[in-house]
């Protein structure tokens, strides 16, 4: 009798389709919002200190055949452990660029990397709450209990589909460096100097005289 095969569980034709079917639900309300390649992967590309959590780019995407072309939707993996309401969040803040796109407003500068006062308008037109952080402009992204309404269904099917998330690159995060100590003087002032420039040539403490030297041992 042959052993009976084990079914085989799908996991990422679920995904892929739950974010198929909140962008599609995106264009319902804001119907200017163009259709796009969906893709995830990895948010760390190794040149950038944060993780990339979602990405809009102009015609990624060329046809096989003719001379049609698609902008591509990428969402990172490892932002799926926030939870399906952050992750449609990030869905329609990358929806605002692609509103912007479409209606040839210039929304970011610095490559992409900051996120302006256009922007921002076109983010709130679609629902969500937009603050200024750090130095990529307008781009902390809310979802306000309003449009998780809206958007319930989407939440709620999102949440079932993202059964797993990314580990960041690298798996678990390195340990901080322990920092050198300094060196010191005479008199107890503290320089924090590395051994190589201190090598080249003795640094003077201009209030005891005596040179700066780091301490014996690893």
């Amino acid at each position: 009798m042959a052993a009976k095969t084990k079914a085989r569980q799908q996991v990422s034709a679920p995904l892929i389709a739950a974010f198929e079917d909140a962008w599609a639900a995106i264009q319902a309300n804001h119907p200017e919002v163009p259709d796009v390649m969906l893709i995830t992967g990895s948010g760390a590309d190794g040149r950038r200190s944060s993780l990339r959590l979602g990405h809009y780019a102009t015609d990624a995407w060329a046809a096989s055949k003719g001379n049609g072309k698609l902008p591509e939707m990428f969402i990172g993996g490892e932002g799926f452990q926030r939870g399906a309401r952050d992750v449609l969040g990030t869905l329609i803040h990358e929806a605002a660029h692609g509103l912007a796109d479409v209606r040839k407003i210039q929304d970011t500068s610095r490559q992409g990397r900051y996120h302006n006062k256009k922007f921002k308008a076109l983010a709130e037109e679609m629902g969500l709450v937009i603050e200024k952080t750090g130095n990529i402009g307008w781009s902390a992204t809310t979802v306000p209990d309003e449009t998780a309404k809206r958007y319930s269904k989407v939440i709620a099917d999102l949440d079932k589909a993202m059964k797993f998330y990314r580990h960041a690159q690298g798996g678990e995060r390195r340990k901080p460096k322990k920092a050198k100590p300094p060196a010191a003087c005479g008199c107890g002032r503290k320089i924090r100097v590395s051994p190589s420039v201190l090598a080249k040539a003795p640094i003077v403490c201009g209030g005891c005289g005596e040179n700066f030297k780091l301490p014996e041992g690893p």
